[in-house]
């Protein structure tokens, strides 16, 4: 039997989902340690209970659709109001060059996967799916685009494979980084050639005060009435301009998904507004709505995950995941490393690549910040990393994902 629920008893049973989430990131330090998110962590706890009632009773729940997409828009209207490309400039060739390598692998590692999926025998979209829709894109990225190849390419459990993925790579991620961070330090003794003491070059890079505002959900960011209401005048106007974009272009060359067209209007919004027009750009606000959507969003998806669906693909999902992180390792230590210099700040940056090449930004923090704490600061990893790994690289990757369904699709 079949249940469908409405938009108010979705919501409060996102909410539920998000208390029970927090309680276990609270109580439990394994998800504390790889940074598991709220709303994975209570979500995947409702899917396994969803799964049971489902076996044992034949019972199963959909959740409404319209908030989620709503909060799907949103979060990544932040992250499109997020993006400031006049950070670029600040960032400096090594930013530049930094995420040349991060694209350069998202191409790789759809390469990967979708090869894996055709040796496999199953449908190479599987592979997009297992590639960097949900490692380099994340949670939110591989939701999103899970709902559509769900509707519009016919691959059952989309969404569910894709929300699998992602939470696989985001605890990959958070596993190798550091290790392998430690391992090239000491190979080519980086240890001593870090001076405690600022280099030069290092005085010369800019103070970023809020690299990713959506990035760090507990930071503390006060808000005020007229801020919000501000704010949410930017968010309805990327809202419709998605919907309007979506509409115009449906059936064209130019034919992208809706949050695509939200991600790019709150980049155009806030390039313009703030580099042309000399407007100031409110982050606190915006990474409030961001980490609200985007919690609400992935509680609401986590909801509707039928795990039952993967039961005929979780071993070749498995092979190729594994894989994906024999690839992220190879890239990032014969690659990475030693393109950005072979240099202690290169080795803290090959960790940070790991977090967000297999999981998401907060991730590639936290590793950078472990091997930090252990041999010293590293300026320039922290303001490449961050920058990189919040918004410039979604942009890239929506991008990749569009070309390669148009040759698959």
């Amino acid at each position: 039997m079949h249940f469908t629920i409405n938009a108010y008893y979705t919501l409060i049973a996102a909410i539920i989902v998000l208390l029970i989430g927090k309680y276990l990131v609270n109580n439990i330090a394994l998800l504390r340690k790889y940074n598991i998110p709220e709303p994975v962590a209570g979500g995947l706890v409702a899917a396994f209970i969803s799964t049971l009632v489902y076996y044992l009773w034949g019972y199963s729940i959909t959740t409404s659709i319209e908030l989620q997409t709503t909060f799907m828009l949103i979060f990544f209207i932040s992250i499109g109001l997020s993006a400031n490309f006049y950070k670029l400039k600040e960032g400096g060739k090594s930013l530049l060059l930094f995420l040349f390598l991060a694209a350069f692998f998202i191409i790789i590692q759809n390469i990967v996967g979708i090869s894996l999926a055709n040796l496999l025998g199953i449908d190479p979209l599987i592979g997009l799916i297992a590639g960097s829709m949900s490692l380099t894109g994340g949670h939110g990225t591989a939701g999103a685009w899970g709902s559509i190849l769900e509707a519009e390419y016919g691959i059952e459990g989309a969404m569910t494979l894709g929300m699998a993925s992602a939470t696989f790579g985001l605890i990959m991620g958070g596993l190798i980084g550091g290790p392998m961070a430690k391992i090239l330090i000491n190979k080519y003794d980086l240890a001593c050639a870090n001076s405690e003491h600022e280099t030069e070059e290092e005085k010369k890079l800019p103070a970023i005060e809020e690299f990713v505002p959506f990035g760090y959900p507990k930071d503390i960011r006060l808000i005020t009435t007229n801020s919000a209401i501000t704010i949410l005048g930017l968010f309805a106007a990327c809202l419709a301009f998605a919907d309007f974009m979506s509409e115009i272009t449906q059936g064209s060359f130019i034919e992208l998904p809706t949050f695509v067209w939200a991600l790019a209007g709150g980049v155009i919004v806030r390039n313009v507004l703030e580099n042309f027009l000399k407007v100031s750009m409110f982050d606190r606000a915006i990474g409030v709505f961001g980490n609200v959507s985007l919690s609400l969003y992935l509680a609401m998806a986590l909801l509707s995950l039928k795990l039952w669906e993967l039961s005929n693909l979780a071993g070749p999902l498995v092979i190729i995941l594994v894989l994906q992180v024999i690839a992220l390792l190879a890239y990032a230590s014969f690659i990475t490393f030693k393109v950005m210099g072979k240099n202690y700040d290169a080795a803290i940056l090959t960790a940070g690549h790991c977090g967000f090449g297999l999981g998401a930004t907060p991730t590639a923090v936290a590793n950078m910040q472990a091997i930090t704490n252990m041999y010293g600061h590293s300026y320039k990893a922290f303001l490449i990393v961050p920058l990189c790994g919040a918004f410039f690289i979604d942009l890239i990757n929506a991008t990749v994902i569009q070309i390669i369904l148009k040759f698959l699709g």
